[in-house]
């Protein structure tokens, strides 16, 4: 194109083939002049023919570029296709995400509106099926979220992160672009980065964006395994949790963990006087959170439709049991007295949890 676009809209994807094609008429049908944006696509060496379904539209529409994703993992592709980017303004995409016609202009907009450096629309997500709904609706509970403001579809406000994004350039060369050590929660990162160092991030509840959720149990708890060893990473990179809330899973965790040794232990040894306190605490811990979970479900139900319920309880505890696993795991792992870790696409935690 002979004419500098504006906007570059940038994006990682990976063994897409059964999505990529809704994902880029999605991004096709931006209300934006063509000769105002372009979009670079970072293919991590898909082999399942996504890398052809991709220049296949880039041929067709000569506003689309393909750019090789060796290392295979989002930051590492989000940050090869920020680097041949020619716009002015850096918008983030997601392959699993429909969105609205209006999505880019909106974003534009709010960003020269609001004075912030990020911006960005609440987690919208959308589902078939009685199981993938109940995913859906469980993941807009503050039970099994802790109140992040992005999974509030109505809030609009200052935030401390949103789920793609939208940046001058300009703010990414000066605060640095995703984290490639990363696997996961690069997003959470570079925001992180950017709040310490003065900036602001405003959510605009009129930026829509729908997220297909996950269908599965067994999906859903790779995926929160991951963001939970991830989330360590980003701790121990700036010595100290972006919120306290990200702690709760864990130390739930290990106190059930502790409690349950308590009582192997003292059982083993015909220690009385310190099995029954011990079963107590345990009865009242387990019981505690089963009743909090029940009520968080017929609450999500009676939001989402009665149908939900059934399976809302075993979708909380997915959520939550997968995240604090993957938390514990990622305190483990990176406590070790050993090199920075070089995550790869094929490494336990770093593996595609479609």
């Amino acid at each position: 194109m002979k004419n500098t676009p504006q906007v570059s809209i940038v994006v990682a994807c990976r063994n897409e083939a059964s999505h990529i094609e809704a994902f880029l008429d999605s991004l096709l049908a931006q209300d934006l002049p063509e000769s105002a944006w372009e979009a670079i696509l970072a293919d991590g060496m898909s082999d399942d023919g996504t890398c052809v379904i991709l220049n296949c539209y880039a041929a067709r529409n000569p506003q689309l570029r393909v750019v090789a994703n060796p290392r295979r993992i989002v930051s590492t592709g989000l940050n090869a296709a920020i680097r041949a980017a020619r716009g002015e303004i850096i918008l983030r995409m997601d392959a699993h995400t429909r969105y609205a016609a209006d999505y880019c202009r909106c974003c534009l907009e709010t960003l020269e509106r609001t004075g912030a450096e990020n911006v960005g629309g609440p987690a919208r997500t959308e589902s078939r099926g009685l199981r993938a709904r109940a995913i859906a609706a469980a993941f807009h509970s503050r039970f099994s979220t802790g109140g992040t403001r992005f999974h509030d579809v109505t809030y609009e406000g200052w935030v401390d992160t949103v789920p793609y994004g939208c940046w001058y350039k300009s703010t990414l060369d000066r605060i640095g672009l995703f984290d490639e050590e990363l696997v996961r929660n690069q997003d959470d990162e570079l925001n992180l980065r950017l709040t310490r160092a003065g900036g602001r991030v405003w959510q605009d509840p009129g930026i829509c964006s729908w997220y297909s959720s996950r269908s599965k149990l067994l999906n859903l708890f790779r995926q929160y395994l991951q963001y939970g060893f991830w989330k360590v990473a980003v701790i121990r990179k700036h010595r100290m949790p972006a919120s306290w809330r990200h702690l709760i899973p864990v130390v739930f965790l290990i106190v059930n963990l502790i409690l349950l040794a308590g009582l192997a232990v003292s059982h083993v040894a015909g220690a009385a006087d310190w099995y029954k306190p011990l079963v107590i605490a345990t009865i009242l811990v387990i019981g505690t959170y089963i009743s909090a979970t029940l009520a968080a479900s017929i609450f999500a139900a009676q939001r989402n439709g009665w149908a939900l319920l059934p399976y809302l309880p075993a979708v909380f505890v997915t959520f939550h049991l997968s995240y604090g696993v993957g938390f514990l795991a990622g305190l483990i792992h990176f406590s070790r007295p050993s090199p920075r870790h070089k995550p790869t696409a094929d490494s336990a935690f770093a593996r595609m949890s479609r």
